[in-house]
């Protein structure tokens, strides 16, 4: 197949930041859907509650980048396996506190326990230096402080 113009996809960084994010994930989506029958988001709000305690929807919205309406459909999912109580807000009704129950630590610390040894897969392609360059420019990329 001959080439219609000289754009590359495949060095187009927004396409490799993809790839690379969709491949990278794979294998860990495994762990955390098989396992506890999670989706993404689902791992995600479960990981902002275990690292940083007691949040809102809002909170880990504004914290995560992930739309009120996914936090939502996570939280309810994530209430009803027990891993997670909310509580109303006394002066501002409208709004949840988040916590993890026991059942959701449980599953928490397990899910770190994978995240980590498999984080350590993941770098272990790569030396020390390029581990710690790449993290930093994937967070410089994302806005995340450096």
């Amino acid at each position: 197949m001959t080439e219609k113009d000289d754009f590359a996809l495949q060095d187009f960084l927004p396409f490799l930041l993809n790839r690379a994010a969709e491949e990278s994930s794979l294998e860990f989506q495994g762990q955390y859907r098989d396992r506890y029958g999670m989706l993404r988001t689902e791992w995600r709000v479960l990981f902002h509650l275990g690292i940083y305690g007691s949040m809102t929807a809002k909170d880990i919205g504004v914290r995560a980048k992930i739309h009120k309406t996914k936090i939502s459909r996570a939280v309810a999912k994530l209430t009803e396996r027990r891993f997670v109580v909310r509580n109303r807000d006394e002066k501002d009704r409208r709004a949840e506190h988040l916590s993890l129950t026991p059942a959701g630590e449980a599953a928490y610390r397990d899910l770190q326990s994978v995240a980590k040894d498999y984080d350590a897969k993941l770098t272990s392609q790569f030396s020390d230096d390029e581990a710690e360059t790449l993290r930093r420019l994937l967070k410089k990329l994302s806005g995340m402080e450096v």
